[in-house]
Parts: structure tokens; C-alpha cells; sequence
């Protein structure tokens, strides 16, 4: 594995990769690497001749300050972890190298109500962050292909909406959820849960498997309404459950209405803020 730091170093290697006809795919991440972010990486070496993972906690993403100072950071076993899964190069560029004095990184895009349910209600501006960074990074390595994995599903329905309104001709692919033997889904974030609620955390895979059981007989409302309930135990506090269509990402009132339902959550488990989804109907 290579590891770059310096923009203008990884292209001159990604250019002579490219002249011979070479495909790059990219797979960003803010580290603290889990098997989740592995199976992106080895997604896209199934469907790429280099793969380029970039690490950057990137601080404009961050509406809580306290969030960011505590995002783990844990290069050393990332890198491993990377090498040991034949990943060939790792961009991990300062903030400086990423946002440049003098280099206009914002993005002037309409995601209209893409951004403003879910995750944009209880973490305003985060959108914003997120595009300007994904957009950025694939800048600097002028990929092929973007590999994001399901579990930020609002995320990836969002870059879809940048990519297209950018008439961007990389293509987006979207792996599925990577969950514990329990069926937490893997996030960076689980290893500040306490062993409490890293016991108790399994509620929500479980409500979330449970609603895709009441797509027959129930309305959405009666289900969100019956998982936010499901959700309450001690020291968890969910903030939604909704069920949207998986395109829009607008509320439905009948299932009969979507052929593309999919559930999603978020909930604080103690002090961490977890999320997680799964597709109801397809």
C-alpha cells in the first residue's frame, strides 16, 4: 500500500495509472476502520484495477464541536488493517491539504428536501459538510467509481443528487450494511458505547427488523409510532424512526404507495448517537 499525503503526489501516481487505461474506485472514510468500511474497500477491488481508501475527519461535517474532538482516531490500526486487505493507496491529507487558502471548495446545490428530514433536522448544516468534503476528495483523485456504504443512506441518496446535478459521470455504488453477529450495524462510533448499551444497542436492529414484519398489517404511522415506543428503554433516547420512500426520502402514508420503503433511525445510546436503516419494501 502507498500512502499519500500531498494531492499533487497521488495524482502524478493515479495519472500514470490512468494512461494505461487503469480504473480507480475511492472509498472515503473518516478512519477508525471497522469490517464495514473493509467490505467497501473490497467491493471496489472486485470492480476496480486500484483502490484508493481516503482517512479525514472532516470538520465541517461536524455541527457539535464535542462530537469532533471526540470522533475516534486510530491511524495505526487503520493502516493495518488496510494493508492487511491488499488496499493500494491510502490518501490522508491535512485540513489544510483539503481545503487550501485560496481554493473555493463550496458547493452552490439545491438538495431541497433531501436534506432537511432525518439527519438534517437534528444536525443542520451537516449536508452541507458532507457534499463539500465527498466532492473535494473526489477531486483530488478523479475516480471511476464512489463506494458508500447503506448505512448512511441519507448520505448516499444526497451524493446521487450532487453527483447528477454536478453531471458528474462517476459512478456511485452503495454496499450493503455490515452488522455484528447481534445485528448492530458496525459504526466508527461503537466502541464509545459503554458494555451496557453495547448490550442493550441490539433494540434497534431488532425494531427495525420487527417493522419490516408490519409492513402487512400496519400503516407507517402505527409502526414509527409502535418503534418509537420499542426504542425508549433506559438511557436510549431516539430522536426518529421514519419510513420514506427510499428515492425521495419523504414520509408515506401507505405503504401501497412506494415500491421503495425503507425505515430510518436514529437514536442516542448514552452520550453516543447511533443510526442505522433497512430497506422494508423493494
Amino acid at each position: 500500500m502507498i500512502l499519500f499525503k500531498k494531492e499533487y503526489q497521488l495524482q502524478n501516481y493515479l495519472n500514470t495509472l490512468k494512461s494505461d487505461k487503469k480504473s480507480i474506485g475511492i472509498v472515503p472514510t473518516m478512519g477508525a476502520l471497522h469490517d464495514g468500511h473493509l467490505s467497501l474497500i473490497q467491493k471496489a477491488k472486485e470492480d476496480n484495477d486500484c483502490v484508493v481508501c481516503t482517512i479525514f475527519v472532516n470538520p465541517t461535517q461536524f455541527n457539535n464541536a464535542t462530537d469532533l474532538e471526540k470522533y475516534p482516531r486510530t491511524v495505526a490500526k487503520d493502516i493495518e488493517l488496510l494493508t492487511s486487505i491488499g488496499t493500494d493507496v491510502l490518501l490522508m491529507p491535512s485540513v489544510e491539504e483539503v481545503y487550501p487558502e485560496g481554493l473555493d471548495t463550496t458547493l452552490e446545490l439545491d438538495f431541497g428536501k433531501l436534506a432537511t428530514t432525518m439527519e438534517g433536522e437534528f444536525r443542520p448544516g451537516h449536508f452541507d459538510g458532507m457534499a463539500q468534503v465527498v466532492n473535494r476528495l473526489v477531486n483530488m483523485v478523479q475516480p471511476h467509481s464512489l463506494y458508500m456504504g447503506q448505512k448512511d443512506f441519507q448520505q448516499i441518496t444526497i451524493v446521487r443528487s450532487m453527483l447528477t446535478q454536478l453531471e458528474s459521470k462517476i459512478k456511485l455504488v452503495m454496499v450493503p450494511i455490515m452488522r455484528h453477529e447481534d445485528g448492530l450495524a458496525m459504526s466508527s462510533r461503537n466502541v464509545r458505547l459503554t458494555p451496557e448499551n453495547r448490550n442493550r444497542a441490539v433494540i434497534i436492529s431488532q425494531t427495525l427488523s420487527e417493522a419490516k414484519n408490519k409492513v402487512e398489517n400496519k400503516t407507517p404511522k402505527e409502526v414509527e409510532t409502535w418503534a418509537m415506543k420499542e426504542l425508549s428503554i433506559p438511557e436510549f433516547k431516539p430522536e426518529y424512526f421514519e419510513i420514506v420512500d427510499g428515492i425521495t426520502l419523504q414520509p408515506i402514508d401507505d405503504f401501497n404507495e412506494t415500491d421503495f420503503a425503507v425505515a430510518c433511525t436514529a437514536v442516542w445510546a448514552g452520550e453516543v448517537r447511533l443510526i442505522d436503516n433497512m430497506v422494508l419494501k423493494s
